[in-house]
């Protein structure tokens, strides 16, 4: 059984699990050094009576929070925002908070758009902003309707195939005619399907959107063997045709979905906790072995992309592995600081080590310190964790439960630092932390970045560092209640 469970792997039907792209030069210039062009979006606005339009970009180092924001916006009157050329070209969802009428409570919307260099205009109605009868651009608009045709054109064209390949990965008579033939059929819709594709590439060359298109094709994949040699093949040439050299795959969302079906195929191997981190780690290795030969841009988002999901699952033989790419000038990482901050506290909060301590304000208003707190118990628990985390909500949720257990409660001292950043996030966190008695919470002033939290070398929450009560020294890292459990007795 895959003991794969979190967001870095999609349960994905194989044929869209390894796509591979083409093989010829891109079409796409360089991006330049200095920033494009910005570009206009003009939206009329429709059918409501006000709206707050909002421009959320998808990828890049600003993603998700609004990059432009306009107030206010009447039914009827026009929005012009200005996209700078530093955020192109990218994804973008357009985020309407509109009223029906004057005293309405606002309600949210969203659109997703692609730009590039094309000034685009919008007639939208937040009501059915999804809806092109009623929200829709102007005639002459390229990216966003290229792409919808695309879209709908690949998918009938590949539900066939999706069918055949099913068949061709789990079918148990290798020698039978049936799988024979449908081996042949197979590769026929293939070559034709990658064909049409590599078309739809050399037609929109001058879009963005034609950088995803090399996704959808499909790979050459050796049908003999057992099922476990059939996996493997698509594992072996999933890279073969991809064009790496092309800098706008790194401003892609579908180059992130590429890559998660990527170690999907790594994920199913692996029956172990073991067996994953050291799958992933040889998926991570691979990876970025192949984008190094590419575009420093892509190189750099390879990096990006496998510490991401090596910190998600604090795989930490997966971050060892990413140092000797940080001292390559070719790599253009932008988490480099991140890497050799969590490098750092890997090589420096380790078992037997002192614990850093801090002071804190305690139940009575006093302050006093991580290594002076009494407590009668042999243990000290240090977790940090964000109210506004999911994956620490799926932690706490487990832990407090376990600690409410008189043999655990004795054992153990908990000291629950949040790194919750903003006044939403810590209303959140003083809710949550009245439902959790018992444990002693601590706040800090700037989440992530706070001093605590450097202190620590946290990047990212949850984090569960066990302490010796009477030596201050850590005795582990625990990623979940079991280890915890495990590490305690």
């Amino acid at each position: 059984m895959s003991i794969v469970s979190k967001a870095f792997i999609l349960n994905a039907v194989f044929l869209f699990a390894a796509p591979c792209a083409f093989s010829q030069e891109s079409n796409h210039p360089p991006l330049p050094d200095e920033p494009a062009a910005s570009v206009t979006l003009t939206i009329h606005l429709r059918n409501v009576y006000e709206s707050r339009i909002s421009l959320l970009p998808l990828t890049g180092r600003k993603a998700l929070p609004p990059l432009i924001e306009k107030e206010g916006v009447k039914n009827g009157e026009t929005a012009i925002l200005t996209i700078p050329g530093e955020n192109l070209p990218g994804d973008f969802v357009i985020r309407f908070d509109y009223k029906e009428e004057a005293v309405s409570t606002p309600y949210p919307s969203e659109k997703t758009v692609i730009i590039y260099r094309q000034n685009m205009e919008l007639w939208a109605d937040p009501l059915y902003c999804n809806n092109p009868d009623s929200t829709y651009f102007s005639e002459g608009e390229k990216e966003n309707s290229v792409h919808a045709s695309f879209v709908k054109e690949n998918k009938e064209q590949k539900e066939m195939l999706a069918l055949l390949q099913s068949l061709l990965l789990y079918y148990d008579d290798v020698q039978s005619d049936l799988y024979r033939e449908s081996i042949k059929e197979y590769e026929k819709r293939r070559l034709a399907h990658n064909r049409w594709i590599r078309g739809q590439i050399s037609e929109h060359d001058s879009l963005f959107v034609s950088a995803r298109f090399g996704f959808e094709l499909v790979p050459p994949v050796s049908w003999e063997g057992s099922e476990t040699e059939r996996k493997q093949s698509l594992m072996d040439h999933y890279f073969d045709e991809i064009d790496l050299t092309d800098p706008l795959l790194a401003k892609t969302p579908d180059f992130t979905r590429w890559m998660d079906s990527y170690v999907n195929l790594y994920g199913e191997f692996a029956s172990t906790v073991e067996k994953r981190d050291s799958l992933f780690t040889l998926a991570g290795k691979k990876a970025i072995e192949k984008a190094g030969k590419g575009h420093p841009l892509v190189y750099g988002w390879m990096v990006d992309y496998f510490f991401t999901g090596f910190e998600s699952f604090d795989i930490q033989t997966g971050i060892a592995m990413l140092k000797p790419y940080l001292d390559d000038p070719g790599c253009l990482t932008s988490k480099r600081q991140a890497i050799l901050k969590r490098l750092e506290g890997m090589e420096t909060l380790i078992a037997g080590t002192v614990a850093p301590d801090f002071t804190f304000m305690d139940e009575t208003g006093s302050e006093t310190g991580f290594h002076a707190c009494p407590t009668g118990k042999p243990y000290k628990l240090l977790l940090f964790w964000s109210a506004d985390c999911s994956h620490c909500a799926e932690l706490v949720d487990a832990l407090y439960p376990w600690f409410l257990k008189e043999k655990n409660r004795e054992k153990l001292e908990v000291f629950a630092v949040s790194l919750d950043e903003n006044e939403t996030e810590r209303a959140e966190w003083k809710k949550k932390t009245e439902t959790m008695p018992g444990w002693k919470h601590i706040p800090t002033e700037g989440g992530v970045n706070s001093a605590l939290a450097d202190k620590y070398f946290i990047l990212a929450t949850p984090v569960m560092i066990l302490t010796d009560a009477a030596t201050h020294c850590i005795i582990a890292q625990p990623g979940t209640v079991e280890q915890l459990e495990k590490a305690m007795k």
